[in-house]
């Protein structure tokens, strides 16, 4: 674990025209060690969130973001030789921060129902709705009844015969050569 150094109560108003003291620009990791680290380490780093995270893109951007948080907090990283372990611990956390929105994101996301169709399924089942309905029109009446409280009713043969005061051989007769109809209505190009 990288030792920090505490942050300083409060720093004395700079005197104009004074030069900071070299303890001030000592202290901490330099801009020029993080650079090399960041070369040498880069990959080591890129492999470590890998293992920690399933995508390519999120693995660059948490190792990118560990890297600017420790040059954020560079003067307080006391040993320069702990600048990797703290890169290493910053890339762990983040990457379990990653994760911890992703399960929440998928958590809030709404589900779709398993037996609700997609919208290019929804428009297809509009247009043949509407080729059926307009095929339907184009049938005698007799047979578009006898269709209609058949199938759509859920009538027997029976009780459509009953309904439309004429006999079960008419009704077989009429629902035949509507079906035959319809399928070739249905077939036909528009």
């Amino acid at each position: 674990m990288p030792v920090i150094a505490p942050m300083p109560a409060a720093q004395p108003t700079p005197i104009p025209g004074q030069r900071e003291s070299t303890e001030d620009i000592a202290a901490g990791t330099t801009v020029d060690h993080l650079t090399e680290t960041y070369r040498r380490h880069y990959r080591s780093l890129l492999g470590l969130a890998a293992l920690l995270l399933d995508d390519t893109a999120s693995c660059e951007d948490v190792v990118q973001e560990a890297f600017i948080r420790v040059h954020s907090a560079r003067k307080r990283v006391r040993d320069p030789e702990k600048t990797l372990a703290y890169l290493r611990q910053t890339v762990v956390n983040l990457s379990r921060s990653a994760l911890r929105r992703r399960i929440l994101g998928l958590k809030l996301l709404s589900k779709p129902m398993p037996d609700m169709a997609s919208a290019e399924e929804g428009a297809y089942d509009q247009l043949e709705r509407d080729s059926l309905i307009k095929a339907m029109k184009g049938l005698q009446r007799r047979q578009r009844e006898v269709l209609v409280l058949r199938y759509f009713a859920d009538m027997t043969e029976a009780q459509v015969a009953e309904a439309l005061g004429i006999s079960l051989g008419s009704v077989k007769a009429y629902g035949s050569r509507g079906i035959a109809a319809l399928r070739l209505a249905m077939e036909a190009p528009v």
